[in-house]
């Protein structure tokens, strides 16, 4: 329904629309986690985690239905961050992938080289990301805290799959309009729809392999 939220009016504003559906159901999913986490947890409870205490037993993890959210919000909202890199390195929008795409024309060393720079670029922002979640969830709830915030992360897997789903639809029905021999305005049209499509799927991506 986001189309009837923001209408699509122009080919620029397919990419848009789908990522700003991304972005809601991240955000949407919030007060359904917390909700979720007041009503099926207890007010307490007790965990045993792998840390060690001064000496050497396993230390008693208290945890809340607070700390599991905050846990399982920073598995969702981090996926999301993940995501969002990972278009802003793959989008043919923003800088780094049309500097990718100019580094072609000096020839193929050049290309190669600005595609591992900007491959291990690409990589910096996630690891972080990934590195506090994993951090604050752990001393939070202990590993059943890390579990969370992987569940967090997938807790938009399925609008994610949807949209990645987008662009080889657009794809195949493109091929389709140029072996019935449509008018190459259908054509274009659907090259433009398959491009905002495979862009937004980094998103999705973003999502599962940072859950992973």
């Amino acid at each position: 329904a986001i189309d009837r939220v923001a209408p699509v009016k122009v080919e620029a504003d397919i990419e848009r629309v789908l990522k700003v559906q991304m972005v809601l159901t991240a955000l949407l999913m919030l007060p359904v986690i917390y909700y979720l986490a007041v009503l099926l947890l207890p007010e307490h409870f007790r965990l045993e985690g792998v840390r060690l205490t001064e000496d050497g037993s396993q230390a008693k993890i208290h945890g809340t239905p607070f700390k599991a959210f905050i846990c399982a919000t920073m598995g969702c909202i981090g996926g999301l961050i993940i995501g969002l890199v990972t278009e802003y390195f793959t989008s043919h929008s923003f800088i780094p992938t049309r500097e990718l795409a100019s580094a072609c024309k000096f020839g193929t060393a050049v290309n190669i080289i600005q595609g591992l720079a900007l491959g291990y670029k690409s990589c910096i922002i996630p690891v972080f990301v990934l590195s506090s979640a994993i951090f604050v969830s752990f001393q939070l709830c202990d590993l059943y805290g890390i579990a969370l915030a992987a569940l967090g992360m997938l807790a938009t897997l399925s609008c994610g799959l949807t949209i990645d789903g987008f662009g080889p639809i657009s794809d195949n029905a493109g091929g389709i309009a140029e072996m019935a021999l449509f008018n190459p305005e259908v054509r274009r049209r659907t090259d433009a729809l398959d491009a905002a499509g495979n862009t937004t799927a980094a998103i999705g991506k973003g999502f599962a392999i940072g859950s992973a």
